[in-house]
């Protein structure tokens, strides 16, 4: 770091005290002379241990920023980390009003100039939208990095009124997390009546999210879709097509009324500066342009980049992971945009209308009901781009669902935006969804899903209203796809994909369902974008980071998802293994590991068997402290209810020190 203009000090460890005797852990990077000379401060604030799991991370992005003229203030949330208390649920009261405490702290401090910015991804990302529509007066600009606008449309529980299986695996990592002890080097002796009232209190977080299975006030708080004009400061918005958070940055160039901007990559869910799929930018000097410009009120030419900088990416083949993207920079003054134009194409059996070909009049009205194997290839929700956890060749799953075709394309044709599919239907059932892909299809027919959408029918008058369809009935029905920038190459086809179920992803309705789909009274609306001679112009500067830290991996990290058939029982499973591997840190001598493995299950076609299973493992060690928690969640279901099986394990050397079991039953609504 030697090339950074100011030369830093560390404080490894400092409590921020709260209104009621509480108080939350910190870390900080500033310049050693902050506190004769105070500069901007920028908060991270959230629950993922800022002494060991994210060390390697904070050690490349804020002795970087606090190296150019901040104080960079890694906070923990209350009840994680050596922070005091317990977590019960994200996003509450409680969370909020502390980062509104925090803000204020640190402006107050002789190093911080008054000037607060608050910079996160996912949880961060959330919480400082929260927070800024809170409008603490030392708040000038946040950073918003893979995050949403609303807590039930654009999260990883639901999805378009349908149950993700996201839901259960971000149950489980907080399950995980929520057990960990704080550090006794930081804490001293009170660390084990502090861990012991993690393990007591915290609860079952899978319990309360099942309970809110459509758009009600739980979810309303915490969702800045409520009141858009609540956020007063500027707001930086950065997500990737690989992550599962990308629709919200469209919602909130559109509705906010503040200086703004967007930057959107190929990345799944990970900082643009550690970006995969690249490329990666630097975004941390891309950051660094924005907090100079609104907390240090220097001219950096940031506001006067496109509102909204995008990847195009070009057409790929399928795959599981890809280390590069191929594409180019675009950019949109304004959102939405009039260089995009929405225009319409008519379907017709098993085709997409792309010219002046003729409909068939022969087969108006098409059947699909597809079986439970449909989604065992379709990635993750929200990509972390560590594991093949991307969608696979869709051939795999077109054979169970109604396919559209287009003809081979004349021309290239590019999209920037949210395509949809405009469906008239009737169901044999009251509850059922409907799964919509897009997919790039290669001349040697191989097909890359580009964007897909899930609806559950029953929230045809909004997620906040289900109501059960009437079987037989005929609906109209708007299922959009989540938004993308994608080139579809001359001579490759487009293809829509209907399923009725899409497991693993998400979980499929109470029993079987066929939908009949009326060809001539449906459409397919793509957002056509023209390029523009300005999109040359835009570029970033290669990664910069700080040093990275020095940890060593004693066992080697190992991530896999795998698709196991038994043909004999004819049961299915998709396995998900994320193993971070047993790291050592010899700055602070410890080790630690984090493990976890899912796998979900179907027999035959029953919608009775399916069940998901999560297990989870975390240790820490060091000299002759040496503790590990292990948590099991099970998730089933029948036609009526919901049945969770969960446990808690928690050992202080070789002597288990807590256990816990829960048996939950929770009724399906809609659902």
């Amino acid at each position: 770091m030697s090339d950074l203009p100011h030369r830093l000090t560390t404080i490894e460890h400092i409590e921020i005290p709260l209104p009621d005797g509480g108080w939350l852990a910190a870390r900080i990077w500033m310049p050693e002379d902050a506190s004769s000379n105070p500069v901007p401060a920028i908060m991270e604030y959230i629950p993922y241990r800022k002494r060991d799991k994210t060390r390697y991370r904070d050690a490349l992005m804020h002795p970087y920023l606090a190296g150019n003229g901040y104080a960079c203030v890694r906070v923990d949330l209350r009840g994680s980390g050596e922070s005091s208390g317990i977590m019960t649920d994200q996003y509450r009261e409680q969370e909020l009003s502390d980062g509104v405490e925090a803000i204020r702290w640190i402006a107050r401090q002789r190093w911080c100039n008054g000037s607060v910015g608050m910079q996160g991804i996912s949880w961060g990302g959330f919480n400082a939208l929260q927070v800024a529509a809170r409008a603490p007066e030392e708040l000038k600009a946040i950073i918003s990095c893979c995050s949403t606008d609303d807590l039930y449309k654009d999260n990883m529980h639901y999805m378009g009124g349908c149950l993700l299986t996201d839901n259960l695996s971000e149950a489980t990592t907080m399950f995980s997390i929520n057990t960990c002890p704080p550090d006794p080097q930081l804490v001293g002796e009170k660390w084990r009546s502090m861990w012991l009232e993690r393990l007591r209190e915290s609860g079952l977080w899978l319990d309360i999210w099942l309970r809110h299975q459509y758009r009600d006030s739980y979810w309303e708080h915490g969702s800045v879709s409520e009141q858009y004009e609540s956020i007063r400061c500027p707001a930086m918005l950065v997500g990737g097509w690989a992550d599962g958070y990308t629709n919200a940055i469209f919602r909130l160039l559109q509705h906010l009324r503040v200086p703004r901007l967007a930057l959107i990559g190929p990345w799944g869910h990970k900082y643009p500066h550690q970006g995969i799929p690249g490329p990666a930018i630097g975004f941390l000097q891309e950051s660094l342009r924005w907090w100079d410009h609104w907390l240090k009120d220097r001219d950096t030419g940031i506001m006067s980049e496109p509102m909204l900088r995008a990847w195009m990416q070009d057409s790929v083949p399928p795959t599981t992971y890809y280390h590069q993207r191929p594409g180019r920079w675009i950019g949109e003054d304004s959102w939405p945009s009039d260089n995009v134009v929405e225009r319409v194409y008519e379907l017709s059996a098993y085709r997409i209308l792309f010219g002046n070909e003729p409909p068939c009049v022969m087969e108006n009205v098409l059947s699909v009901r597809s079986p439970l194997s449909v989604g065992l290839f379709a990635g993750k929700w929200c990509s972390y781009t560590a594991a093949p956890d991307l969608p696979h060749d869709q051939r795999q799953e077109d054979g169970g669902a109604l396919v559209f075709q287009s003809a081979p394309l004349d021309d290239d044709l590019e999209i920037l935006g949210s395509p949809r599919l405009e469906v008239e239907l009737t169901a044999n059932r009251p509850v059922a969804m409907i799964a919509v892909r897009l997919s790039d299809v290669g001349t040697d027919g191989a097909a890359t899903r580009v964007t897909y959408g899930l609806f559950n029918l029953t929230h045809r008058h909004g997620h906040d209203k289900p109501e059960e369809l009437v079987p037989g009935r005929k609906y109209r029905f708007r299922v959009d796809m989540n938004y993308v920038a994608q080139k579809f190459p001359r001579g490759h086809r487009l293809r829509i994909s209907v399923s009725t179920s899409y497991w693993a992803l998400a979980w499929p309705p109470p029993r079987p369902v066929k939908l009949e789909i009326y060809c001539d009274t449906s459409n397919l609306v793509l957002p056509l974008r023209r390029a523009r001679p300005e999109d040359q112009e835009i570029h970033f500067a290669p990664v910069k980071m700080a040093e990275p830290l020095n940890q060593e991996y004693v066992q080697p990290p190992h991530n896999n998802w795998l698709v196991h058939q038994d043909l004999a029982e004819d049961i299915s499973t998709l396995e998900v293994i994320k193993d971070d591997g047993l790291i050592r840190i010899d700055e602070i001598d410890l080790e630690f590991a984090s493990r976890t493995w899912n796998w979900y299950t179907f027999q035959e076609n029953d919608f009775n068997s399916l069940r998901a299973e999560t297990r989870t493992e975390r240790t820490f060690a060091r000299k002759d402290w040496n503790v590990r928690t292990t948590t099991r969640t099970v998730l089933t279901a029948d036609a009526d209810n919901f049945y969770i099986h969960a446990e808690l394990d928690a050992w202080e050397g070789e002597y288990r020190v807590y256990t816990q079991l829960w048996e939950r039953t929770i009724p399906r609504q809609f659902l």
